[in-house]
């Protein structure tokens, strides 16, 4: 599955920790674009055989998970849980 504009699963209640939001705003950044482009298909800097794994959660109803570096190299990360109830923006270290 290749990256689309269309949504590919909905992302459910939405959530971000106070240190990813820190981290956002440090930047300038929002979690509206990372949502977006997880949503999307676009999963950010995973590798490979995560970003199969993504397709194949999108497909199954399994928690997708993506991963993005900010403008100055931070990494956050946003999680669908596999029942879709809910997606969060986190640091790496919130996790």
């Amino acid at each position: 599955m290749n990256a689309t504009d269309k949504p590919l699963f909905p992302l459910g209640q939405l959530a971000a920790t106070p240190a990813a939001l820190a981290a956002l705003a440090a930047t300038g950044q929002t979690p509206t674009e990372f949502l977006r482009r997880h949503q999307c298909g676009e999963y950010g800097v995973v590798n490979d055989e995560d970003k199969r794994a993504n397709d194949d959660a999108v497909r199954c109803g399994e928690r997708v998970f993506s991963a993005y570096l900010l403008t100055d190299g931070v990494k956050v990360w946003v999680i669908t849980e596999a029942d879709r109830s809910s997606s969060t923006v986190l640091l790496p270290s919130d996790y």
